[in-house]
């Protein structure tokens, strides 16, 4: 005999509260004789599961089994139990529960199965904070899930607070939700719950929903301040830095630190990663002679904070390192040295002649020196000759 009315209750909660889901609110009797325990219903918002008995019983105790088969019991001495500490688990896999009578054969069984369509639910849902008040969460579409399928967030902070929808959403190309962002996330002590469903013209499509640590999810911003000071001539140097800044104070001791220090001059050497729990540090390693690059991250420690490292500090530098600047000196005083040259040589050869501002010395003749035939005929051509003039008389006879 099913409990018709315990499961209009639960459906009508579900409108009320979210975007409707498919699921199948069923309760059983345990035996043929019915049972005084009637009209079971589930408040999901105060974790509650109440019933109506037409017997007065001074003790009830109800078992919740989840499902990895998890078996929760809880003793009540009215037609009321509370898990709301309990409880803690997705309701997207499937709840049973069981109330009986002690020392009697009276019980009633009850379950929560999820419906909708295989496969359509949504898959690898995640979320991460950042930047201390925001909120990232992404999924996938269910690998089977139609093509007009279209999903939905709604999530709340604490049992104690208001359900909401997603104000930003994420779409793919199809405009397909795939996530959401949230601002203005405050980390609290509770749990945090998350659901997303879904709807499609073509079939019903299975909810999906999660508990989620905030401060589990969160992503430290780097440590403030760092600084390195490093007194001339001392083999020590002491850097000091203030913790990141959170949602919520917490105590210095929360956080542990991880100190990154590198030899800038040479880069491929291996980074010295140093662990520890307070804000200073005192290098000892330290040579005045070298250049440094420091940089810092910070996680959580025993407290309600991410046990991740968190972003690292912007890097800084420290030491005196290697003096370059005679080194270049000398080389733009070689360049320009070589510069100049070139140019002067150009302009000399463009607008000047060698030979007409260094001419030639003539060398004295050697005139020991035997001449040559050919010295002897220029000599002999060179001669100079003597013309004579010829009369000629005619005589007449």
């Amino acid at each position: 005999m099913f409990d018709t009315l315990g499961l209009i209750c639960m459906i009508w909660w579900y409108l009320m509260l979210f975007h409707p889901l498919h699921a199948d609110f069923q309760c059983m009797e345990s035996g043929a004789q019915e049972s005084p325990i009637t009209n079971v219903s589930v408040d999901w918002r105060q974790m509650e599961l109440s019933w109506e008995s037409s017997r007065n019983f001074s003790e009830y105790k109800c078992t919740i089994v989840d499902s990895d088969m998890e078996r929760i019991p809880i003793e009540a001495y009215t037609p009321l139990c509370s898990f709301r500490e309990e409880l803690q688990k997705p309701l997207h896999k499937g709840v049973f529960f069981n109330i009986e009578v002690p020392n009697t054969n009276i019980s009633k069984q009850c379950s929560f199965l999820p419906g909708g369509m295989n496969g359509s639910a949504i898959e690898n849902f995640s979320c991460v904070i950042y930047n201390i008040f925001l909120m990232n969460c992404t999924w996938q579409a269910g690998r089977d899930a139609p093509a007009d399928t279209q999903y939905f967030l709604y999530w709340r902070e604490s049992r104690d607070e208001e359900e909401m929808e997603c104000e930003l959403y994420i779409k793919d190309e199809n405009f397909r939700n795939t996530g959401c962002i949230f601002q203005n996330v405050s980390i609290g002590s509770e749990e945090a719950y998350f659901l997303v469903n879904g709807s499609s013209k073509d079939s019903l499509i299975q909810f999906y929903d999660e508990y989620i640590d905030l401060y589990k999810i969160e992503i430290l911003t780097a440590p403030l301040n760092v600084t390195a000071d490093c007194p001339r001539g001392s083999a020590d140097c002491i850097i000091t830095w203030h913790p990141p800044l959170t949602s919520q104070q917490e105590d210095p001791g929360c956080f542990r630190y991880e100190i990154s220090i590198q030899n800038k001059d040479k880069p491929k050497e291996e980074k010295k990663l140093l662990h520890v729990s307070n804000e200073r540090y005192e290098f000892q390693d330290y040579n005045e002679k070298k250049r440094y690059t420091l940089k810092i991250r910070a996680r959580g420690n025993n407290c309600l904070l991410s046990s991740n490292w968190g972003e690292w500090s912007e890097p800084i530098e420290f030491g005196e390192g290697k003096d370059y600047f005679i080194f270049v000196i000398l080389f733009l005083i070689a360049l320009g040295t070589i510069s100049i040259t070139i140019l002067l040589y150009c302009l000399f050869k463009r607008c000047c002649s060698f030979k007409k501002l260094f001419p030639p010395i003539p060398q004295p003749r050697d005139k020991f020196k035997a001449l040559t035939d050919e010295d002897i005929q220029t000599e002999y051509v060179n001669l100079p000759t003597k013309r004579h003039a010829e009369e000629i008389t005619t005589i007449e006879e």
